[in-house]
């Protein structure tokens, strides 16, 4: 029998690629755009994990959402150092989200209300990715925008209190092989890990709209 870890990560597979395929995450990684594109991104991902880690306390001791509550992922105050140091001290002045990051944070702050599943589900796709093709963002900044190694400006893919992420990657597969809910809750998580992804393409997609590339 299929493993709910393996169910998750094939039912969101196309979403996934299709995400990670933008052409604002391609121009950006391929370093066509400027830093201020960076910077624009770090903002928009500042109101995702807004969202993320200020239901997380509540959720801690939920059955369902809270074994995967674990302070060592905590994105928000690297973004917030990130912040101050691409924008200045100031950088809380000018936040702003684009219309496709507020759906995105809107819908992780109802599911970390109503639905702990889909709480785990939107849980899964950020950090996970974080955890994998985050370093190769890190690395991509790092190189062309010059900012320090594992410094401020690229905190948020630092996690230094998880010294072996394959490890934490395999646990975290555990546990979300052994999470609490029937085979039918177990679609429906697997289809709002869809749903994230494709939250998170359309923040892409508004992303690329705003930092054209000249023809």
């Amino acid at each position: 029998m299929e493993s709910f870890s393996t169910l998750i990560r094939s039912a969101s597979h196309e979403a996934h690629r299709e995400a990670e395929s933008s052409s604002f995450m391609s121009d950006l990684l391929g370093g066509r755009l400027g830093v201020a594109a960076y910077a624009r991104y770090t903002e928009q991902l500042w109101f995702v994990y807004e969202a993320l880690e200020s239901g997380a306390g509540r959720l801690a001791a939920d059955p369902v959402a809270g074994p995967f509550v674990r302070p060592e992922l905590f994105r928000l105050g690297a973004l917030e150092r990130d912040l101050a140091h691409l924008r200045g001290p100031a950088w809380r002045e000018g936040l702003g989200a684009l219309p496709a990051t507020r759906a995105y944070a809107d819908r992780i702050r109802e599911c970390a209300e109503r639905w702990p599943g889909g709480y785990v589900a939107h849980h899964y796709t950020r950090y996970l990715g974080d955890l994998s093709g985050g370093q190769v963002i890190r690395d991509r900044a790092e190189r062309a925008w010059g900012l320090p190694k594992k410094g401020d400006g690229v905190r948020f893919y630092v996690f230094e209190d998880i010294s072996n992420p394959a490890a934490f990657k395999r646990g975290y597969r555990e546990l979300l092989d052994a999470i609490r809910a029937d085979d039918l809750e177990k679609q429906r998580v697997a289809a709002e890990c869809t749903r994230a992804f494709a939250l998170n393409t359309a923040v892409f997609r508004a992303l690329g709209e705003e930092f054209p590339l000249s023809a």
